[in-house]
């Protein structure tokens, strides 16, 4: 195990390190600058904001005073939100679309595979009709119209949660279940398929035939064996979740991280369009290690190997 979490751990640190360096570069030799949007500062002004925010000379002599930042983890000055560093605009805004994204996460995760599991037991059933159509539904619909939908019926029809805001449970529902729902859906209809493989494997009717039941059978040997694909679907998918939505974020006034990302972009922030990228890279780099080391836990045919 060590000997693969120290290969894992220096291949990651590559990858980061190529994403970040890819991420620069072209956000730098695109056309345009920080500053264009703005009304065209006196030279020495603006020569003064290019020295502060260490964007004079060329491309490399700029990128690499970045990489010399992040060495020493600093990552920048944000030159959208001045006077605020990247750090600290990230410890601001990430805790909100932490905590969203983790109930999302959590709500998506057992849900579907819930929902997946018994659409397969009671295959071509009414259930199973029922679960897939939900299931299409939910990823057809996108969230700028589930949102306001939820809103409509939960907040203002029936007055059981609030419109929006954030810091109550009562207020976290509602965000999170519109960010949830598509990937319910994609969690449910892969573990449907998974299952129904599984269901018609050699050692599950050997389960049945030492006097199983079939819930019993499913519960103790074809969940673990078709959760696979799904666990792997569940690794970039905690990564998504845990970084933001700025559409479910705008649509319940909530102050995260998904609109300063996008912004970012837009602007032309360099240095908070990187700690985004560096942010997002680190967790998909992290939950796809968890996902290998699961994967051993739930079917012991899998080793890890340096």
């Amino acid at each position: 195990m060590l000997p693969f979490l120290l290969r894992r751990a220096f291949s990651s640190v590559i990858v980061i390190f190529c994403v970040i360096s890819i991420t620069f570069v072209l956000a730098r030799i695109t056309k345009g600058g920080p500053f264009d949007k703005e009304k065209e500062p006196p030279p020495h002004i603006k020569e003064a904001l290019l020295t502060r925010y260490k964007l004079n000379g060329t491309v490399w002599d700029q990128y690499t005073a970045y990489v010399g930042s992040l060495v020493r983890f600093d990552l920048g000055l944000s030159t959208r939100y001045r006077d605020w560093r990247v750090s600290e605009l990230l410890q601001q805004k990430m805790p909100n679309s932490f905590a969203l994204g983790t109930l999302a996460f959590v709500i998506a995760s057992f849900s579907g595979v819930f929902l997946g599991s018994l659409a397969a037991m009671k295959k071509d059933t009414w259930i199973d009709r029922s679960a897939m159509f939900g299931a299409l539904l939910s990823i057809s619909i996108p969230s700028f119209i589930s949102g306001p939908f939820l809103i409509a019926i939960f907040a203002l029809w029936l007055g059981w949660l609030p419109v929006g805001g954030w810091g109550t449970a009562s207020q976290m529902i509602l965000p999170a279940l519109c960010l949830a729902a598509p990937y319910i859906a994609y969690v449910a209809r892969l573990m449907r398929n998974s299952l129904l493989d599984v269901l018609k494997s050699d050692f599950l009717r050997t389960a049945r035939a030492k006097g199983l039941t079939e819930t019993q059978a499913v519960a103790r040997h074809a969940i673990k064996v078709a959760i696979l694909p799904v666990v792997t679907f569940l690794g970039p998918l905690a990564a998504h979740l845990l970084t933001g939505s700025m559409i479910v974020e705008s649509v319940f006034n909530i102050s995260g991280a998904g609109m300063i990302f996008v912004n970012s972009i837009q602007n032309r922030d360099v240095f908070l369009l990187g700690g985004a990228v560096i942010v997002y890279c680190v967790l998909l780099v992290l939950f796809n290690l968890f996902v290998d080391v699961i994967y051993t836990l739930l079917d012991k045919r899998i080793k890890l190997y340096a």
